[in-house]
């Protein structure tokens, strides 16, 4: 009876064990602005604002300190790529009124499919500040015949970026993240176009900032609201 016993839970062990080794990481791609961002961890010539040299107004100068990076180790997930672009606007209008086609989301998203062969099984898109703060044009939500002009426009550039992971991805887990502290028409339109598309969103709150970034605290509390979800 007892080796009968041992042999349960020899073969109960083994049945884990093979369960545990068979799970298959799960892989995330970031496309971001400047709160994603760190020197050395975004393709090259993309512009960073986070970095290894200390700020007197945010504390943050390590990777390991990101939310994105805390994440990964929280979660295990395996990060292919984080395509963060500091200053970046969801819409191709950013700062002044200036062209920002070249460093847009809605640019650099066919970049986030392309890391390997296969799509990630989650895209993170951390966008919509700059747009806010640059006073993008703000346009409405349109989910289709989207023209050159409605993509200068926050609104509908967002839901044109949305309906790009619909139909290129339709088996990615596509989650928004949404800064607080948004103009309220930026917050609304991003959760709108979510849901319209199937899709979802996080909605930060008294997220710890310093110069307008999270700082150190901030970047744990997005790390948790995302895991939250996930």
């Amino acid at each position: 009876m007892k080796s009968f016993s041992r042999l349960l839970i020899l073969v109960a062990a083994i049945v884990a064990a093979t369960v545990v080794g068979c799970r298959v990481q799960k892989t995330v791609v970031i496309l971001g602005d400047s709160y994603s961002t760190f020197e050395g961890y975004v393709p090259e010539g993309f512009a960073v604002w986070y970095d290894s040299n200390a700020k007197e107004e945010n504390d943050v100068d390590e990777v390991g300190q990101t939310w994105w990076f805390k994440l990964c180790r929280q979660t295990g997930l395996k990060l292919l790529g984080n395509n963060s672009y500091s200053g970046s606007t969801v819409c191709n209008t950013g700062y002044d009124g200036d062209d920002y086609s070249d460093r847009s989301f809605i640019t650099r998203m066919p970049q986030t499919l392309g890391y390997q062969e296969e799509h990630p099984d989650i895209i993170l898109i951390f966008g919509g500040t700059n747009d806010s703060w640059a006073d993008a044009p703000l346009g409405s939500l349109k989910f289709g015949g989207w023209t050159e002009d409605d993509l200068k426009q926050a609104l509908p550039a967002y839901c044109y970026m949305l309906d790009y992971y619909k139909v290129n991805a339709p088996d990615t887990r596509v989650i928004n993240i949404v800064n607080d502290g948004l103009k309220p028409e930026i917050t609304d339109g991003i959760i709108a176009a979510a849901k319209h598309y199937g899709m979802e969103y996080i909605l930060l709150d008294g997220i710890d900032k310093g110069w307008g970034h999270p700082t150190i605290k901030g970047m744990q509390q997005i790390c948790d609201a995302v895991a939250a979800a996930l």
